[in-house]
């Protein structure tokens, strides 16, 4: 039988100290069983010897063998395995101080790496409230806080290539990384963090100084949509309304035209703020509502416009032969006022005839232009002709009206002047009262105007006598006096009122 040859010595196992070395088993010729010679039986009464137990010289080489694998591995394993783990990238578990180092410098990376994301996030954040007021906002301030802005985005270009320096120059995963330069690793993170948090806090203390101006903006913004969107119904809303105005067989061919004069304004709603600022379209959006608004109102009223200008034609029509007929009437009055009146009684009412006739005959022409202009469907012009007619028949109404008005005026203070003349002493004394009223003595400004005002009764008396005293000068002076007297108590009651508060 032949033994199994040991296995030849790993380089990397180190041989036992004073293990003497041993010579390469050698094939052991088996001898023949028949041919060992069988040791002698003892006799009787003699102790049996004790067989010596001999192993076979095969099995002392497997068991020497096996020996030396069992003290052999453990020792490969222990060198092996550390050689394995550090290989492929990995790290030693077992390093000591600089493992130490390393750890801490990776905590100073992921920190730093914390900071730069949260003040790039607030810087984002930040950027998209300036520009919401750079859109809507053009005062001083607005475009200050824009030049702040710009300038902390400067400081945070500089801590941000200051942090990522600091990364590129450690390689936190070399195998062979040293405590020291570890350790300068750590202390450049740190400090690149702390710029970070500075910058951080700087750029929140900024965005909370922003509160007023990114209300506004966003407060105009917020009316943005609203107001575009009220523009454009205001505009559809005109339109249908013209529409409807035009299948009931009416014109309204201004109408029109300033609706198409808003075209262009809509062309550059739908175009944005985008395009024309923020500020600027609010405005255009809340004058084409106006305007549109307008246009519909005035679109919806047409009908009842029409119906109403038909009907001021009639009235007017009417109204212009009434005053024909009473213009006629006033020749009679005048000629009454000559016969029993002084001439200054009525001089001035000498043309009142001839002046009625001739505006009522202007009233007829416009009244026939009005007809031709809503015959034409001109409605403007002819509301414009119809308030022309009106004026004209309103002036000779009053001096139609003055011819008569002065004849019963004349008849009345011709039969009994005292009337008057109670009239105006009354107004007087009571505010010779109101001047006096606690008061030992008046105030001089109100004390000679109604002296004066006295004095000027007397006068007017004065004039009632002789053959044919001038009783509408005395009328008028009575109104004069009275008057006055009207203003100085408005005065004093003023005054009072005033000084009371």
């Amino acid at each position: 039988m032949t033994a199994t040859p040991p296995q030849p010595y790993s380089p990397s196992v180190p041989r036992a100290q004073g293990q003497r070395r041993r010579r390469p088993a050698r094939e052991v010729q088996q001898p023949d069983r028949r041919s060992v010679r069988q040791p002698a039986r003892p006799a009787a009464g003699e102790p049996a010897p004790q067989a010596v137990r001999q192993s076979p010289p095969g099995s002392r080489h497997v068991l020497r063998d096996t020996l030396i694998l069992v003290v052999a591995l453990p020792l490969v394993a222990a060198l092996t395995l550390p050689a394995a783990f550090a290989g492929g990238g990995t790290r030693r578990w077992f390093g000591g101080r600089s493992e130490s180092q390393r750890a801490e410098a990776q905590a100073a990376k992921d920190a730093a790496a914390a900071a730069f994301y949260e003040l790039d996030t607030a810087q984002r954040d930040l950027r998209i409230s300036i520009e919401t007021i750079a859109a809507v906002d053009d005062t001083p301030a607005a475009r200050r806080a824009l030049t702040d802005f710009e300038a902390l985005g400067r400081r945070i270009d500089e801590v941000s290539h200051q942090y990522i320096q600091a990364v590129d120059a450690h390689d936190l995963d070399r195998d062979d990384l040293e405590a020291s330069v570890a350790a300068r690793a750590r202390t450049e993170l740190t400090g690149a963090k702390d710029q970070l948090d500075n910058v951080k806090r700087e750029l929140d203390r900024f965005a909370d100084g922003l509160g007023p101006l990114l209300g506004k903006a966003e407060t105009q913004l917020a009316r943005l949509a609203p107001a575009v969107e009220r523009a454009r119904q205001g505009l559809l809303a005109a339109s249908n309304a013209l529409d409807a105005v035009r299948a009931s067989g009416l014109k309204a061919d201004d109408l029109a035209a300033r609706l198409a004069a808003l075209a262009p304004e809509l062309t550059k709603l739908n175009q944005g703020a985008g395009q024309h600022g923020v500020p600027q379209t609010l405005e255009r959006a809340e004058r084409v509502a106006r305007e549109a608004e307008a246009v519909r109102v005035e679109a919806e009223r047409l009908p009842e416009r029409a119906a109403e200008i038909d009907h001021r034609l009639v009235s007017l029509r009417t109204r212009a032969q009434a005053l024909t007929t009473r213009a006629g009437q006033v020749e009679p009055v005048l000629s009454e006022l000559r016969r029993r009146f002084a001439a200054a009684c009525w001089q001035d009412l000498q043309n009142v005839p001839d002046g009625a006739g001739e505006n009522v005959r202007q009233a007829e022409l416009k009244l026939k232009e009005a007809q031709a202009a809503r015959d034409d469907q001109r409605w403007p012009d002819a509301t414009a002709l119809l308030s022309t007619v009106r004026a004209l028949l309103n002036s000779t109404d009053e001096s139609v009206s003055a011819a008569g008005d002065r004849l019963r005026r004349l008849n009345a203070v011709q039969k009994d002047p005292q009337q008057e003349i109670d009239r105006t002493r009354f107004a007087i004394r009571d505010a010779q009262r109101l001047a006096m009223a606690g008061r030992n003595t008046p105030d001089p400004r109100h004390a000679r105007p109604l002296d004066d005002s006295v004095a000027r009764l007397e006068r007017a008396i004065g004039t009632l006598e002789g053959r044919h005293p001038d009783y509408w000068h005395f009328l008028t002076e009575m109104e004069a006096v009275r008057q006055t007297v009207a203003r100085v108590v408005a005065q004093i009651r003023e005054e009072r009122g005033g000084s009371a508060h």
